[in-house]
């Protein structure tokens, strides 16, 4: 099937290594993509809550498909969350294609753009240790309830239904969002941002924030637990792409991919890299 290239993808909170992680959906939507860019915005994987015991086939086609896109050409970004942030010790290590970052700056059309993950704005982060552990186990129980809650309503015909988003609508949730959206941006304005992209909260959102310091797009990426969206930039314009509604028919896994391990695709990666050197060096473009 013939795949959509935007220019850009965005997407965060993947949470690889959890039971929560939707790693079929995901599969299926960088299948049907290729970008020029990737940018993995924080907590792709999940470090406090990860298990050994736990990384099922799913969660390692999503691994290796990224990876693909990097062999195949698209330059991915992984820009550290606080899920993630052992791989802060990494930042500005280059692997071909893949880079490892805390943020990235682009200029867009014009715009000047901000991403990265958002931890460093949420208020939230200053609670103590043990109420933030609470809230965690109750986010857990409550997937677990959803997971029994979806076998029952697949057994009546019905589709899938979020707990999670529904208890992210109350108003201590709402109230928790615009906080952090508020500091996401002013701080994005105090540093003379056009955009601002972000994750972090599981809460997809692209808003025109109009304050006294000045005006900003603020775009949040959401999650592939509970909201399944990305960010997708294309002719010169950001769509919040939300799986569940813009899904096409399924893809799947690349032919090329089936039979590669992961040192294969680390391989192909440098090989590309390599190749990449040589043409500049040939057209006279290089150092």
């Amino acid at each position: 099937m013939k795949k959509r290239k935007p220019h850009i993808v965005v997407l965060s909170d993947v949470h690889l290594g959890t039971r929560e992680c939707q790693a079929d959906s995901l599969l299926a939507y960088l299948s049907s993509i290729r970008p020029a860019t990737l940018v993995l915005n924080g907590d792709i994987f999940d470090f406090e809550r990860f298990d050994k015991a736990y990384f099922p086939p799913s969660h390692f086609k999503v691994l290796k498909k990224i990876l693909g896109l990097a062999a195949s050409g698209t330059t991915v970004y992984y820009l550290t969350g606080n899920r993630d942030q052992v791989f802060r010790k990494f930042t500005g290590t280059t692997l071909g294609n893949l880079q490892i970052r805390d943020k990235l700056l682009l200029n867009l059309d014009g715009r000047k753009t901000w991403i990265f993950h958002g931890d460093i704005c949420d208020l939230a982060g200053t609670q103590t240790k043990w109420v933030v552990r609470l809230g965690a186990l109750g986010y857990r129980l409550l997937f677990l309830a959803n997971r029994g809650f979806n076998r029952v309503r697949r057994l009546t015909g019905r589709g899938p239904y979020s707990l999670a988003r529904r208890a992210g609508q109350n108003r201590a949730a709402a109230g928790h969002r615009e906080r952090f959206e508020k500091s996401v941006v002013d701080l994005a304005l105090e540093n003379r941002y056009d955009t601002v992209i972000c994750g972090h909260i599981h809460h997809p959102k692209k808003a025109w924030r109009e304050t006294p310091k000045g005006n900003c797009l603020y775009l949040n990426s959401g999650d592939w637990v509970a909201s399944l969206t990305a960010l997708e930039y294309h002719f010169k314009r950001w769509k919040l792409y939300k799986y569940q509604e813009d899904k096409l028919l399924p893809f799947f896994a690349d032919e090329e991919l089936k039979g590669m391990d992961m040192n294969q695709l680390i391989s192909s990666i440098l090989e590309i890299t390599e190749t990449n050197k040589d043409e500049k060096t040939t057209d006279g473009s290089g150092d």
